[in-house]
């Protein structure tokens, strides 16, 4: 092997464990603000389906780090896209409904759509790198 390939593998290591650990820290971050809405029907709705897919990004994440093949970790990924921008529609959900004050789940809205653009990003490079 190549000093350029060992480069560029550890490279890409070190992207995915901060990636692991930012969607992690994601994750926490939801569970912090699934905690702090009301015990209502509403709240308890919402909150368990924003709890659902802010946990599901990182559990996913990891799952494609140990994909057997391109393809499933495409699949994996997918997974990854999906439920971070679901992530998305019910932070929108919880600000629309007056649940949440807008400016509080601003930086997590910006993390998601970060997160969101880094998955979509690594699966097109998945797709022409094969």
């Amino acid at each position: 092997m190549r000093i350029a390939e060992l480069v560029k593998g550890n490279a890409m290591s070190d992207f995915a464990d901060e990636l692991k650990t930012r969607t992690m820290q994601f994750g926490l971050r939801i569970i912090r603000v699934v905690q702090s809405l009301s015990n209502d029907p509403i709240g308890l709705t919402l909150g368990n389906q924003l709890l659902r897919c802010g946990t599901s990004v990182g559990a996913n994440y990891r799952a494609a780090c140990r994909a057997r093949s391109s393809a499933e970790f495409r699949a994996k990924l997918g997974i990854v896209e999906e439920e971070a921008d679901e992530c998305i529609y019910w932070m929108e959900m919880l600000i629309d409904a007056n649940l949440i004050p807008k400016q509080r789940l601003e930086d997590l809205m910006k993390e998601a759509h970060e997160l969101l653009a880094i998955t979509v990003t690594s699966i097109t490079t998945s797709k022409r790198n094969e």
